[in-house]
């Protein structure tokens, strides 16, 4: 369950044929025992939606199939699937024959589900379905702010209410970036708050946002984190944060937690992804 353990930063041999053990669970506990976020009583609800764009299999004919994987995972899960095994997951179906599409969202949701412990679903969808064109996020661009910035791992601390007015508000910035807990790579993201609450001071946001800059964490992670720290110190009523990371591998990963319990999403993909 170590991530050092896992095919992620390795030189990595694709398997030809199917292979459901490639698969590597994390255990989502390790990381929120350290957020503070109780896993008997989770703060919110949420799903992680995974995007996939280079899923292919072969017919009964041996002809090639190509599809779009939406890929969703619940919150409440006790395991993320760490993202180099996804991938390599899904390239183990390359070289095989499989009935049909829906054969292999079967496949596909009941392994996935083993790996994270909790019904996961599985849509492939065919690349002219029009799912997938380009948005821009709704809300206030908190990015052209003109603020002075010099921190660049997380700091809570940052964070502001404005005064004491109750407002709804909906802001996103296009400058969350972090570092990939294992590999130290950059991991680039939209961020969408939206909030019921003493008004937040916009410009202390931003500067939390950028703070992520330089810290090591996995996507879900960073959204658990975001949404704990403005819980925490804006003590908002209503909460939801979402983040739309760029591709890797041929996959977007793009978390959401929300206070609401009936909550509803949109996978609207933005120019980025």
């Amino acid at each position: 369950m170590n991530p050092e353990l896992s095919q992620l930063g390795r030189k990595s041999e694709y398997r030809a044929h199917y292979a459901p053990e490639l698969l590597f669970p994390i255990p989502r506990k390790i990381k929120r025992d350290e957020i503070g976020i109780d896993e008997a009583n989770l703060p919110f609800h949420g799903i992680d939606i995974w995007n996939h764009y280079e899923v292919s299999w072969l017919n009964l004919k041996g002809k090639p199939e190509v599809a779009i994987a939406t890929i969703i995972v619940p919150a409440a899960s006790p395991n993320i699937i760490e993202s180099k095994s996804m991938k390599l997951y899904f390239n183990s179906f390359n070289n095989d024959k499989f009935v049909s599409s829906k054969d292999v969202e079967d496949i596909m949701s009941r392994d996935l589900t083993l790996a994270a412990g909790a019904e996961v679903t599985v849509d492939l969808h065919p690349l002219e379905s029009g799912l997938f064109t380009i948005h821009q996020p709704s809300g206030l661009l908190i990015d052209t702010l003109d603020v002075a910035i010099d921190e660049y791992i997380v700091n809570p601390s940052l964070l502001k209410v404005k005064n004491d007015e109750i407002v709804t508000e909906k802001l996103y910035s296009n400058l969350l970036k972090s570092n990939c807990l294992v590999t130290n790579q950059p991991d680039w993201a939209t961020v969408v708050i939206e909030y019921t609450g003493k008004a937040i001071d916009h410009a202390s946001l931003l500067k939390y946002i950028i703070s992520f800059r330089n810290h090591n964490e996995f996507h879900e992670q960073c959204v658990e984190r975001i949404f704990s720290d403005i819980m925490k110190h804006c003590l908002v009523n209503e909460l939801t944060v979402s983040a739309r990371f760029t591709r890797r591998g041929g996959l977007d990963i793009n978390p959401l937690r929300t206070t609401k319990a009936d909550f509803t999403t949109d996978n609207l993909r933005l120019i980025r992804q």
